[in-house]
């Protein structure tokens, strides 16, 4: 669906994006991660023709970027960054005029009106008024732009940020909207230093750091298990001095313990008579994984509801 080789980006004397090689296979939830500052979108406005690359190549759904990229636009819906729309129509008229200008892209024109309430019944607009969308909060703004996408019913979707601005509900909806979506056989290409919402919606990921991906794998493969147990229970004081020795790290009622057999933890701490309310085999988080391959402080990266880059 996307594949780049040795793309670079130079502004000047800076070096955006440095020899990066991306591999987006069909039906892929693709989270393209990275630091605030490190080429993220830059990476995204070459996949889709809004910046030309200095050296490398694009292949976007199998045809050149940005030299064919006529030829695709009908299959792919984008958000890039914060939408635009004209503030003093309604979401309704905006997406009634982005319908219009890609007649043939869309669908037969009779059937616009039915498109676009689809669209903002999807993203959770379908009960918004026709007021102006210089009204709109900022979450509402990233659900018009989610709804602009979706017109073209696309096989890819490239989308930078998309939950930016929402609250936790609406981070959801959006994250079982784009699982649907991927379902139905729409590839999702998704770039966010979000790293907890990608972690729960994608099946690969690409990290990039100061404009070099430095890592690309399936998710699963990538959180490999620790070789330890985590082990939850009221009783931790008493778990402490049953597995004396083998803890790693404590927190409050959570204990670490140096054991690769969660059912062997069980049964000795069960024989003990203690109660356990939760233990599991130990993976690397995407948060450690991401941390350990840019060298990136948490402060590089958002909150569940942070801001821009």
């Amino acid at each position: 669906m996307i594949v780049t080789k040795d793309l670079t980006k130079r502004f000047g004397p800076v070096l955006a994006v440095d020899h990066v090689d991306l591999d987006v296979r069909p039906g892929d939830r693709y989270g393209f991660l990275g630091p605030n500052g490190s080429g993220k979108t830059t990476v995204v406005r070459m996949l889709l023709g809004l910046v030309y690359a200095s050296s490398g190549t694009i292949e976007v759904l199998g045809q050149p970027v940005p030299r064919r990229i006529s030829a695709v636009l009908p299959d792919i819906g984008s958000l890039v960054e914060g939408p635009s729309a004209y503030g003093h129509l309604s979401g309704r008229a905006n997406l009634a005029l982005i319908d219009a200008a890609g007649v043939g892209q869309f669908g037969r024109r009779r059937d616009r009106r039915r498109r676009i309430a689809e669209a903002m019944d999807r993203v959770g607009l379908a009960g918004v008024d026709n007021r102006a969308v210089k009204k709109y909060s900022l979450g509402m703004r990233q659900r018009l732009g989610l709804a602009a996408a979706l017109l073209r019913s696309p096989r890819l979707l490239v989308l930078d940020e998309p939950t930016n601005g929402l609250d936790p509900q609406g981070i959801r909806e959006v994250r079982d909207l784009l699982a649907e979506l991927n379902a139905g056989g729409t590839t999702v290409f998704l770039s966010s230093h979000q790293l907890a919402e990608v972690e729960q919606l994608c099946t690969r990921v690409g990290v990039i750091d100061r404009g070099r991906l430095v890592l690309q794998d399936d998710l699963a493969a990538l959180r490999q298990l620790t070789g330890r147990v985590i082990v939850r229970s009221p009783d931790a004081d008493r778990v402490a001095a049953v597995l004396d020795g083998r803890i790693a790290v404590r927190d409050g009622d959570v204990l670490i313990v140096t054991e690769a057999d969660p059912a062997a933890v069980n049964s000795q701490l069960v024989a003990a008579g203690l109660r356990i309310t939760e233990i599991s085999a130990e993976r690397r988080s995407l948060e450690d994984l991401v941390l350990s391959v840019t060298g990136a402080g948490s402060d590089r990266f958002g909150s569940a509801n942070g801001g821009r880059r």
